[in-house]
């Protein structure tokens, strides 16, 4: 893409970088970015943002985006969570082409340049435990000490070096360590670890390798080797970026740029891999994919689309320093998109029984539904009409208070896309609770039309009782009942701010039957209730089971008027 081409809007400090380099013919004015996630969990909202502006950042200036895989730890890496990444970022509408790339790919060359620090006086071999290593580094404000083993000679370095890889000591028993500076204020300066034994089987090369880089080793000389111009990260890699730096230049190999920006803070969730580790183990929520997690396999089974998802990525936009994002904004990118493309249904929640008494019996009709207003190009579908319906139990009131105008008795309302009818009698139980509603229609109302140009305020959803489906609804809430989760008064833990509601289930919801058969996690607006989709997990079975995606009601959008 030429400068000309460039989309005119106002450009972040990295694509401000971007552009910079670019115009002035640094790197040949290539553009090379890279995805690299560790393989040791499933991707959530804040590998969203990375993927969005990596990809992102490829695609406006004409340039490459590589996913790699920084598969340097076989002790939590797995297979499945390899497949999952790379779902996820196709569900989010970026591709690859045939750069995927895994950092175990370059597993000999980095051994090769790990033995080139050794013979060049700037790696050793270290007998410290990490334990003993930590005493040793120092802390902000006092300097390390050095190893004892840090003058050992070349010969003896690359000896055990050697041995290290035919996996002839146990793990933790040595390291292979840089010598850089143990007075350095910048702790990762200090000597830092570039090679530790773990005998442990590896997805990618299996025993092959007894021997494994740290990511801070790899890192770097996978993006050298991959061509990355534009190395991006999230903050906490600022100061690992003169490490970044050191190996490069002293290893004399092509040198990538290192560019940090905030990482995405969501309130009223964690988005701490440990701390998701724990809510799965302990059984708070039902696995990653749970819809309350803020991993994309727990967001997609929610009916969240790639869309919404970008859409947020890009208002949030990318900063140099931290902050907490409100989940109100993510809802109101979710409901935007949903408004525009989610097609819409007949449901209640709380079937609330009513007979029109002047309508003929064992009479069906159909009448026209719009699928959504948004989109005329939608179409309509029909639904039954019949003498027995069902009304949300939350849309009558025996009596109501003023500026109230859903159903009540001898109120006329509008059934949407059908009829107008008035409430003539209430029938109870024995124990005062309405069960069900005696009603007319008017015959010349039909698509809420009427020859006298009469207007109705209320408009509520019905299902007829024919054929309306039963189903299971899962309202999902927040997970945690406070912005914060972490802040937990008399030091407490994150869990105790979990929200005691953030599930609850409706077992007896009718919703029409053009709902059966539709794709699963694809959302739908049940209208008036919210927006809705088929949870994949309950597909193969015999009840149908909705899962909640977002209310209708949008407090960001209101606020931000």
């Amino acid at each position: 893409m030429s400068d000309s081409e460039q989309p005119e809007k106002n450009l972040d400090f990295i694509r401000t970088r971007v552009q910079t380099d670019q115009r002035s013919g640094k790197n040949e004015g290539r553009v090379h970015t890279r995805f690299p996630p560790e393989p040791n969990g499933y991707l959530h909202l804040g590998h969203a943002k990375s993927i969005c502006l990596n990809f992102g950042i490829a695609q406006e200036f004409g340039g490459l985006c590589n996913l790699r895989l920084d598969d340097t730890n076989p002790v939590a890496e797995k297979t499945e969570y390899a497949e999952a990444i790379q779902s996820d970022v196709r569900w989010l509408g970026f591709d690859w082409e045939e750069r995927f790339f895994h950092a175990s790919d370059y597993f000999d060359q980095l051994h090769a340049w790990a033995v080139q620090l050794i013979k060049n006086g700037k790696a050793f071999v270290c007998d410290l435990t990490f334990e003993e290593m930590r005493t040793y580094r120092g802390n902000l404000v006092e300097a390390g000490t050095n190893s004892p083993y840090r003058d050992r000679s070349i010969e003896e370095n690359l000896e055990l070096f050697e041995k290290m890889k035919l996996g002839e000591f146990p793990d933790g028993s040595k390291t292979l360590r840089a010598r850089i500076d143990m007075s350095s204020p910048n702790l990762n300066m200090r000597d830092p670890v570039i090679y530790r034994i773990i005998h442990q089987q590896h997805p990618k090369t299996g025993d092959k390798w007894k021997i494994y880089p740290s990511y801070d080793f790899a890192h770097g000389q996978s993006d050298s080797l991959e061509g990355i111009t534009h190395s991006i990260c999230t903050l906490e890699f600022e100061h690992h970026r003169p490490l970044y730096d050191w190996l490069c230049e002293n290893l004399g190999i092509y040198h990538p740029q290192q560019i940090e920006f905030a990482r995405l803070n969501l309130n009223y969730t964690v988005m701490s891999k440990r701390k998701m580790l724990r809510l799965v183990e302990e059984g708070h929520v039902n696995g990653w994919d749970d819809p309350r997690m803020p991993t994309l396999q727990g967001m997609r089974r929610r009916g969240y689309t790639p869309q919404s998802i970008r859409d947020f990525c890009e208002k949030v936009g990318v900063a140099k320093r931290d902050n907490v994002i409100e989940v109100e904004l993510l809802e109101h990118c979710l409901r935007h998109d949903l408004n525009l493309c989610a097609p819409r249904k007949l449901g209640v929640l709380e079937p609330l029984k009513v007979t029109l008494s002047n309508y003929p019996d064992g009479q069906v009709e159909q009448v026209d539904a719009v699928n959504n207003p948004e989109d005329p190009d939608a179409g309509t579908r029909t639904v039954n009409f019949s003498k027995h319906l069902y009304v949300d139990r939350n849309d009558f009131m025996e009596d109501p208070p003023k500026k109230y105008f859903r159903m009540s008795p001898g109120r006329e309302v509008r059934l949407k896309y059908a009829y107008y009818i008035t409430c003539t009698e209430v029938i109870k139980d024995e124990g005062g609770k309405v069960i069900e509603l005696i009603c007319e229609y008017d015959p010349q109302s039909r698509g809420c039309d009427t020859p006298d140009g009469r207007k109705v305020k209320g408009t509520i959803q019905w299902v007829d009782a024919s054929s309306a489906q039963s189903c299971e609804v899962r309202l999902y809430d927040r997970l945690f009942k406070t912005p914060d989760p972490d802040k937990v008064e008399g030091g407490g833990d994150f869990t105790d701010n979990l929200n005691p509601d953030s599930l609850q289930t409706i077992k007896t919801a009718l919703v029409e039957k053009s709902v059966i058969g539709m794709q699963t996690c694809k959302p739908f607006q049940l209208e008036r209730v919210g927006y809705f989709c088929i949870d994949p997990d309950e597909a193969g079975s015999a009840k149908l089971v909705l899962n909640r995606t977002v209310a209708m009601r949008d407090s960001w959008a209101k606020a931000n008027k």
